[in-house]
C-alpha cells in the first residue's frame, strides 16, 4: 500500500491510497494530476543518521565503521513535498543533495527492542537531506547548516514495509544524470537497528521519521537544477531548485 497526502482543487487535505495514477479516499477517486501532493507524513521531529554507509564515510574522510549511529535533527521547518521547490539558504555556495530513504514511524514509541522494530514503522519514503556545507563545517550541532528551510524534501509516498525490497536500490538523478546509487544492503545498521538505537532515549511519535543516511556522491546545487530520489517501491520525489528569494 502507499499512502499519499494531497489537497484537492477546494484547498481541502485529504490522505488516501495511490493505485498507478488514482487516489482512491472515503469513498471517492482523484486523478494524480488533478491535485497537489503534500508531505506524506507530518513529522514532530526527523531523527537523521550520519554516515549510514561507508563509501560516503570514506568520501568524507573517516575510514572507521562506528559502533552506533550517529545522530542529528532535522526539524519541521525543513520538511516540503514532492514538486515542492528547495530555496537556496542566502549568501551560502556549498549547499549539496543527499539521497536517503526514510523510516516513516506509525505510532508513539520508545525503547522498542530489534525484534519489534517493524511493528513500529508505518512504511518508507523517499528523503533529500539537503546541506548547507559552509556552515556545517562551522558548527558542532549542524543547526544552519541542517535545519533551514526547505532542506528536506519528503514523498511522494509512504510505502509500507511489504511494497520495498530487502534490497531495494536508492538512486539520484540531477538534471537528468545519474549522481548516486546504492541499495538497502550497503547500509551500516539495519532499520530495526536504527528503530531500537533512536527510541533507546527519544519517544517517537507517529509520522516522526528516521533518514537513514547517504551514500558515495552529494554533490552541489544551483538555481535551475532539477533533483530526483528514487527509492524502489516508494517512487520518484522530484524538486527544483531555486535562488533565495
Amino acid at each position: 500500500m502507499k499512502q499519499i497526502r494531497f489537497s484537492d482543487s477546494s484547498g481541502y487535505v485529504r490522505t488516501g491510497t495511490l493505485t498507478g495514477d488514482e487516489i482512491e479516499t472515503a469513498g471517492r477517486s482523484y486523478k494524480l494530476d488533478d491535485v497537489t501532493i503534500l508531505p506524506p507524513t507530518e513529522p514532530t521531529k526527523i531523527v537523521c543518521q550520519a554516515g549510514g554507509y561507508v563509501d560516503h564515510r570514506q568520501e568524507s574522510g573517516f575510514d572507521d565503521v562506528p559502533d552506533r549511529p550517529e545522530l542529528f535533527l532535522k526539524t519541521p521547518n525543513c520538511v516540503v513535498g514532492h514538486e515542492h521547490d528547495i530555496e537556496l539558504p542566502p549568501g551560502r555556495e556549498e549547499v549539496e543533495f543527499e539521497a536517503e530513504f526514510g523510516i516513516v514511524i506509525d505510532e508513539q514509541c520508545r525503547n522498542v527492542a530489534e525484534e519489534d522494530a517493524m511493528d513500529v514503522v508505518a512504511g518508507f519514503t523517499c528523503v533529500n537531506d539537503i546541506s548547507n556545507r559552509d556552515d556545517q563545517q562551522d558548527e558542532r550541532n549542524w543547526v544552519r547548516g541542517k535545519a533551514f528551510d526547505s532542506s528536506l524534501p519528503v514523498g511522494p509516498v509512504v510505502a509500507s514495509p511489504d511494497e520495498v525490497p530487502e534490497d531495494a536500490t536508492l538512486t539520484l538523478e540531477l538534471n537528468g544524470e545519474q549522481k548516486q546509487e546504492t541499495t538497502r544492503e550497503h547500509m551500516i545498521f539495519s532499520v530495526p537497528e536504527l528503530v531500537a538505537d533512536v527510541t533507546e532515549l527519544i519517544t517517537l511519535e507517529p509520522g516522526d521519521i528516521i533518514a537513514t543516511g547517504t551514500p558515495y556522491g552529494p554533490d552541489t546545487l544551483a538555481p535551475g537544477d532539477t533533483v530526483e530520489v528514487h527509492f524502489e517501491g516508494v517512487g520518484t520525489l522530484r524538486n527544483d531548485v531555486i535562488a533565495p528569494q
